[in-house]
């Protein structure tokens, strides 16, 4: 197989995953218990005008043809309307996504970065005190809840410091209608963005710090390591420009299916914080029955996985000509 079928084939089976995850979505969102047009029937006061009210919406139609209409709006880039807000779901969600994938890469640039050197100065030092400690450090970091980092981050930088806000996107920045430069390009921002940021870094820190360190072990048993320090160049040199180039190459795919997991994973640091993100907004709208938010945030999130692992699939085909195309 060649290349080129090779990346048809993977975009058929992307296509087939992202229809076989909306399905799923919406059996799901269907079989759950709780009645979605209990929100807004109530304040109908005759049996007439709620069962006018469910026709509007639809909701009387067989449910093959509601799911068909599902995948109509899906292509047209339409979620509905929201029974909580009364008002167009893409309107209120899309904003809200954006708020999270700020955050989420805000998180991970930080981690991927410091974790990065971190793990290639672990593994050029390996059997000192600064490795055994660095271990200690990722693995306590990895093994720690995300909501216990943010607490303790909180009560560091608020409480003791008093230095950084503790919760919310800005003053001005939690105005979802605002014009997206002026929500994100600000001081205030900046500001409410640390902790958060700083809460998933860490607890993403660990995973390219330790498969640096891996790798890097690896790279310095190589020959051309050897060759390099006896041609006399500076240790920093061999280690940032030689040894450490050659031990990122496997980090670019892990950084792409973390990408897509940090989305999936951010609901409680947006809870931690009050971040008005999607993930905050899917578990509030699961509990007040607002189905159409909640799908649209589910679909969204879990969009992001598929695609991210797809780009991670094509990269790693990129970067490591071993891998065979099957």
């Amino acid at each position: 197989m060649g290349l080129r079928e090779y990346i048809v084939r993977r975009i058929l089976q992307l296509v087939f995953t992202l229809w076989a995850f909306v399905t799923l979505l919406f059996v799901l969102f269907r079989m759950v218990p709780g009645d979605p047009t209990t929100r807004f029937v109530m304040e109908y006061p005759t049996p007439e005008a709620r069962e006018q009210r469910i026709e509007e919406l639809g909701l009387n139609e067989p449910l093959y043809v509601q799911y068909f209409e599902y995948l109509g709006q899906l292509l047209r880039g339409e979620f509905g309307d929201s029974t909580h807000y009364r008002e167009p779901v893409s309107e209120l969600i899309f904003p809200l996504f954006l708020n999270t994938v700020v955050l989420m890469f805000t998180a991970l640039i930080i981690a991927y970065t410091f974790g990065v050197l971190f793990g290639a100065a672990m593994g050029w030092l390996r059997g000192s005190r600064f490795e055994r400690g660095g271990i200690v450090l990722t693995l306590v970091a990895r093994s720690s809840p995300e909501f216990w980092i943010g607490v303790i981050l909180v009560w560091i930088f608020v409480f003791q410091l008093g230095v950084l806000p503790r919760s919310g996107i800005g003053a001005h920045g939690g105005e979802l209608t605002m014009n997206v430069v002026d929500r994100y390009a600000n001081v205030d921002f900046l500001r409410h963005l640390i902790l958060p940021a700083l809460t998933g870094a860490i607890y993403y820190m660990a995973t390219p710090a330790l498969l640096m360190r891996n790798t890097m072990l690896e790279v310095l048993k190589a020959d051309f390591i050897e060759i390099k320090k006896a041609e006399g160049l500076p240790e920093r040199t061999v280690l940032y420009k030689h040894a450490a180039r050659n031990s990122v190459l496997p980090l670019v795919t892990v950084v792409a299916i973390a990408t897509g997991a940090a989305m999936g994973g951010s609901v409680i640091i947006e809870t931690v914080f009050n971040w008005p993100g999607i993930g905050r907004e899917m578990v509030a709208s699961v509990t007040r029955n607002d189905y159409p938010v909640a799908m649209a945030a589910f679909f969204l999130m879990g969009t992001a996985v598929i695609v991210m692992n797809f780009v991670a699939d094509l990269a790693y085909l990129y970067l490591d000509p071993r891998v065979k195309y099957e």
